[in-house]
């Protein structure tokens, strides 16, 4: 009888690197790290790190090494299913570093298939994290959607989705408050954290109050800083019957002229503290804020060299939304909108320095926001709000880890944690864009080099072309 053994792992070392491990510590230059299997074995100063026989070499002189980079807010079966996600999104994610996704309103199933798939090593992609269907009021804002109208069917929702497997409960934008603060609390008790959407009902303080983890696309935020912050709400919610669009559009420009003059440095103060005191984390996704809500003719991406790799129906969903913007509104509305985005931007940097965390993420595949590329846009916004190219980093690594109790597994460079690494040209605590200029990237130890991640590229852009 021949026994039987398991294969040796395949052994890889990164040489002459300079590793920015993302703990905060200075870089280490001239070290060597090395992967067995798919996690980190060594991490060192070349002189000190023996490699062993057999090891296949990467030389990093010159280059710089980070963690894989983390999207805590993506939707992969909002570009259509079974095929969208992997010809479509998993590979733009790869291919610009980001190897931990957070999937923030999906169909269950479809999201346990992709997630056994890369598991299995069937195909390469991100860790998903997920949320499943979103829980909202009636009608509901996107699907798919549990709608749940009081406490009782609020509390059953989170016990299906619990049951379900799902990491997270996702909370939208037209719940009522009996039905919010009932998902806040049957959450609580079974210790699965809710995220989400502040809804319009209720104030982004109450959200706090009652536990939500994370607050997404800065939803209330803005809000809750105004001094007029009650009046404004019931503006909002307010239903005109026979209203023309045009009414409705001076309205709206009507509400945000008061939400910006309206201002108050002591309620920003007061509410990001009491976010700093709560733990509620912040993901601003800076792409959605600038693209989606209505883009500018500055911000008018119909010529982005991006676009080749955005499927042709896709494109055209895109295309028809932007050009009816861009129709619609005129240069007070889009100089509007420029002071809004420079408001959120302003926030972003208060809550940061009032101790906020805050973790990158983009609402791919939202219109007008890449799959992959799009993380990177997020990071200079951060860099923008005033935050440092090391937080910016750190936003899309540390803390997603931290964010979802994975710091022992991942987030840092350091023996025992998955090798989820991304080789750079350049550095990036001296410019956040060089997260850009990726040579390389280890997902869970297996190697995409720069021929290889072109590859990758050049599929998409074919799969693009022909759906």
């Amino acid at each position: 009888m021949v026994a039987c053994s398991r294969p040796t792992p395949t052994i890889l070392a990164i040489t002459h690197v300079t590793v920015i491990d993302g703990s905060g510590g200075a870089p280490c230059a001239d070290c060597t790290v090395v992967i067995s299997g798919s996690r980190i074995s060594r991490v060192g100063a070349d002189a000190y790190v023996a490699i062993p026989k057999e090891t296949k070499i990467v030389d990093g002189g010159g280059k710089f090494l980070i963690p894989g980079l983390a999207d805590m807010h993506v939707h992969l079966t909002g570009a259509g299913e079974p095929g969208g996600s992997r010809e479509f999104i998993l590979p733009l994610l790869v291919a610009n570093g980001i190897t931990t996704v957070r999937d923030m309103g999906g169909q269950v199933e479809l999201l346990k298939q992709l997630r056994e798939e890369i598991g299995s090593g069937k195909r390469i992609g991100p860790q998903i994290f997920f949320t499943g269907p979103y829980l909202d009021g009636s009608p509901p804002s996107f699907q798919p959607s549990i709608v749940v109208q009081n406490g009782r069917e609020a509390a059953a929702a989170v016990d299906t989705l619990q049951r379900e497997g799902v990491d997270f409960i996702k909370v939208q934008s037209r719940l009522q408050p009996e039905a919010y603060f009932a998902i806040a609390s049957e959450s609580n008790r079974l210790g699965i954290r809710f995220v989400g959407h502040v809804p319009d009902s209720i104030t982004a303080a109450q959200a706090s109050d009652a536990g939500q983890s994370s607050i997404e696309h800065l939803t209330g935020v803005l809000l809750g800083t105004s001094e007029k912050e009650g009046e404004l709400r019931q503006e909002k919610l307010k239903k005109i019957d026979g209203e023309s669009a045009e009414e409705t559009r001076r309205r709206n420009r009507r509400w945000l002229h008061g939400l910006l003059d309206s201002n108050s440095q002591c309620k920003t103060d007061a509410l990001a503290s009491k976010f700093a005191r709560n733990g509620t984390w912040q993901v601003p996704t800076f792409p959605t804020l600038v693209h989606l809500g209505f883009v500018t003719p500055q911000e008018d991406l119909g010529a982005d060299w991006r676009l080749r790799y955005v499927p042709q129906n896709l494109q055209a969903i895109w295309r028809q939304g932007r050009n009816g913007q861009l129709e619609r509104y005129g240069s007070d509305d889009f100089a509007l909108r420029d002071e809004v985005v420079k408001r959120s931007v302003s926030v972003v940097g208060k809550m940061n320095l009032a101790g906020v965390s805050i973790v990158a993420g983009t609402d791919t595949a939202a219109p007008n926001v890449f799959p992959g590329f799009s993380l990177h846009e997020d990071l200079e916004y951060m860099v923008k709000a005033g935050m440092t190219p090391l937080q910016a980093l750190q936003a899309a690594t540390t803390k997603p880890a931290e964010f979802l109790g994975r710091s022992a597994e991942q987030g840092t460079i350091d023996a025992g944690k998955r090798a989820d690494l991304v080789l750079l040209d350049a550095d990036p605590l001296a410019d956040i864009r060089n997260t850009q200029k990726i040579r390389a990237v280890i997902v869970n130890g297996k190697l995409l080099d720069r021929g290889e991640l072109d590859r990758v590229l050049a599929g998409v852009e074919r799969y693009a072309a022909m759906h």
